[in-house]
This record gives structure tokens, sequence and C-alpha cells, in this order.
């Protein structure tokens, strides 16, 4: 059994720096989505492994919103940490600045929210530890999870008719 005491979100916080080099860019010279999106699952997957010291899966990515470009040679700076727990999941934020490394200038380029689920060894949903909220702007953040975790399972009950014209392309 793992220890399940309240924890706070600023023990799950993560920073991570990838320099964008030419084979993480597109034919714009700046970094490929896929790349930074990539980067934001891991530096969610580690904030939510802290937290909860259990293997994370990748559940949903949510609010996935580019900014701003990531010019190649600049610096890119992941910030995550859990804004909320729930029974076996969590839901992570991410953010990604660009930094000039010549001059320092930052600014917000991709924003993200991700929701993990924590698994034992049988693949399993394990209980993660509750959140610890210790100021009014994380209880704020955590009651605005509450409400997108709702949104989510009610989107996953209805219809996806998007999906029904996704038929499989003959010869791919």
């Amino acid at each position: 059994m793992h220890d399940l005491s309240p924890k706070s979100p600023r023990d799950s916080e993560v920073v991570m720096t990838q320099l964008i080099l030419p084979p993480d860019a597109n034919n714009l010279n700046a970094a490929f989505g896929g790349k930074v999106m990539q980067w934001i699952d891991i530096c969610g997957a580690v904030a939510a492994q802290r937290h909860c010291r259990q293997v994370v899966v990748t559940a949903s990515m949510d609010d996935l919103h580019f900014h701003a470009p990531i010019r190649v040679g600049w610096i890119a700076l992941l910030h995550s940490r859990v804004l909320a727990a729930f029974r076996t999941s969590l839901e992570v934020g991410v953010t990604v600045h660009a930094e000039n490394p010549l001059t320092g200038e930052r600014h917000l380029t991709t924003s993200a929210l991700l929701t993990f689920v924590a698994q034992g060894q049988d693949g399993k949903g394990v209980p993660v530890p509750p959140l610890l909220l210790e100021s009014e702007a994380e209880r704020q953040a955590f009651q605005e999870a509450e409400a997108r975790r709702a949104q989510r399972r009610n989107r996953g009950q209805g219809e996806q008719n998007w999906m029904k014209v996704m038929k499989p392309v003959a010869g791919a």
C-alpha cells in the first residue's frame, strides 16, 4: 500500500528546459507542435508521478492551445503542477514559455490541461493522495478542475458522431 496522505501541489511541480534544434522544427523554423505536445505529456506525467508515486498513463489532453511559436535556437521552458487529485486520476496544468537565449525575453507559447490515471502493476487504477489546498488560488483551480472533469465525463457518455465519419482509408 502506498502513502495516501494529502500532498501539497508545490511538491509536484516540474520545470523542464528544451533547446529548440532544427530536428524539432517545422518548415516555418518553429518548434513542431507534435514535439511540444510530447514534452508537455512528459512534463505533466512527471508531476503526476511525483504526487502519487505511482506509474501514470495519460487519459486526456484538454485545452491545448498554441499561443505563439518557439523559434529554432530559442529555449522552451515547461512548467507543470498537479491542479486536482480525484480517486485514481489527477489533472495537471502545463505551460510552455519561449526564451530568447540572447536577450532573456520570455513569452507564453503553449498551455494545456492533462488528465493522468495512476495504475497498479495489474494495470488497474489505484487511489491517489488528495491535494492539500493551501491557498485560495489552489482551491479555485481545484473547483475548476472538478467542473472540467464533469464535462469530460458527460462528453464521454454522449454521442461521438464525428467518429462515424472517420472511416479507414484504403491502402493506408
